[in-house]
């Protein structure tokens, strides 16, 4: 795997399915906890987060993402998180990341959405001139907040429209949060010309994903795991080459998946489907895209042409302009010959 290990870490990447709050580096989360000690529950010591990232469930894994939430008090805050995400993909050769923020949950703890939105804008241009990397935001509906957080996450959306601003998602708890009650605000947010890009199927059935196809119009299906379970399913998804942000480590660490050995990828690529690998939370996770595209090498018993197909797919998956679509993939095939 040492070979396959250099393989990865030189390999130019798109992350599709990366969160902003749960990319917090173990460093950063503990000097957000010491700003507010006594104030959170967050350990402010970096190695006890490994212990505190412990997930008993799906449930227990919310709980304990929105304490970091909690982390976040003003724009500074934000724009620091923002640039050291950034820093941290691209130290992994990201050149492209579509970041999946919850603004709703920042505006209600006190941070004003003007201030809010400024303050992302400016980490993403100090990002590409920093580091190289062109980053675009999916704002995302907590889902468990119910129908006012879906409101006021279309609002902000469309009343400060940041220019990095590319697509309208759903996250959250799946189980007793139906995605059919969001239709309106998706179809307002597509009529915007935001791309639909709901989370669906990690935790629940085949409908779930059914659903963020028939009612939100969903473009690529956030995790979709439970897809493998419904042969019609996986064949409507291969025949019309929705994108599916895979999560394996993640799909595990929330025990939406019993082991990786278990991993329903196998059953995804073999279907045909347009399946790319992503980070989901890296450090909650202990995890990192690199370490996910070794995972999925291991799953698939892939080599490296494999692995540039992975990262192809991502690339196609994007909302990216064409333009951009034509680097990467350049990029990424002449990294190919190069390492052959």
């Amino acid at each position: 795997m040492t070979d396959l290990t250099t393989f990865i870490a030189g390999l130019p990447k798109v992350e599709l399915h990366v969160h902003h709050v749960g990319s917090a580096s173990p460093h950063i989360v503990a000097e957000l906890a010491a700003r507010h000690e006594g104030r959170s529950p967050v350990p402010a010591d970096p190695a006890a987060l490994a212990t505190y990232f412990e997930f008993r469930d799906f449930a227990h894994f919310v709980e304990v993402y929105l304490s970091v939430v909690d982390l976040i008090r003003d724009p500074e805050d934000v724009w620091l998180l923002t640039h050291e995400v950034a820093r941290e993909l691209a130290r992994q050769q990201v050149r492209y990341a579509e970041l999946t923020i919850t603004p709703y949950s920042h505006v209600r703890r006190g941070i004003p959405a003007p201030a809010f939105c400024e303050a992302i804008e400016d980490a993403r241009k100090r990002a590409a001139a920093d580091f190289g990397l062109e980053l675009r935001w999916c704002f995302d509906i907590p889902g468990e907040a119910g129908l006012p957080a879906a409101e006021e996450t279309l609002r902000i959306a469309l009343d400060e429209r940041p220019d990095g601003l590319i697509s309208f998602g759903l996250g959250g708890p799946e189980i007793g949060v139906p995605r059919p009650q969001f239709r309106p605000y998706f179809d307002q947010a597509r009529a915007a010309g935001l791309r639909s890009v709901p989370h669906a199927g990690e935790t629940t059935g085949p409908q779930t994903i059914w659903d963020a196809l028939n009612e939100l119009g969903a473009e690529r299906i956030g995790h979709g795991i439970s897809a493998a379970k419904d042969p019609e399913l996986l064949a409507y998804l291969a025949e019309r080459q929705i994108g599916m942000e895979i999560c394996p480590t993640s799909n595990v660490r929330t025990r939406a998946v019993a082991s990786l050995d278990e991993h329903p990828l196998p059953r995804l690529v073999e279907a045909g489907l347009l399946v790319t690998i992503n980070s989901d939370d890296p450090p909650m996770f202990g995890t990192t895209l690199n370490d996910e595209y070794a995972v999925a090498a291991r799953l698939l018993g892939a080599g490296p042409g494999e692995l540039a197909a992975l990262a192809r797919n991502a690339v196609t998956a994007s909302f990216l302009d064409p333009a951009g679509k034509q680097r990467i993939t350049a990029e990424i095939e002449a990294y190919v010959a190069s390492a052959g």
